[in-house]
């Protein structure tokens, strides 16, 4: 059973940085034999940011709140189901915190070796 994401959760990956979890996105997906490119082009998919953008957010140090405000979500992101860090994510009310753990399951998929059409939820 999916746990219920709380204020306090939203508000804590609202502080987040991106600048402090980029890291450990790299090396999730380099120790699972992916590579920091997909990894760009996944969150490209999901954000719209460029690599060169990515950079700038994390050289500013922003937080996800303002990571996902200046974002373009992709209109099949809400293709994205399932549970991630134990919350189903097509229950999470917060959009900020849905993004997020878009954001996360994407990665996850690509560390797991998932194809990268699936990953991009490709429709036919």
């Amino acid at each position: 059973m999916a746990t219920k994401v709380t204020p306090e959760h939203n508000e804590r990956i609202a502080n987040m940085t991106f600048a402090s979890v980029y890291p450990h996105y790299v090396t999730k997906v380099e120790k699972k034999g992916r590579t920091v490119e997909e990894l760009h082009q996944v969150l490209e998919w999901l954000t719209g940011f460029d690599e060169s953008q990515l950079q700038e957010l994390i050289e500013e140090k922003v937080t996800f709140k303002t990571f996902f405000e200046r974002a373009t979500i992709h209109p099949n992101a809400n293709l994205i189901k399932g549970v991630i860090c134990g919350y189903r994510i097509e229950e999470i009310e917060n959009d900020l915190t849905r993004q997020t753990r878009y954001m996360d399951k994407l990665i996850d998929e690509l560390a797991k070796g998932r194809k990268m059409e699936k990953i991009l939820r490709e429709v036919k």
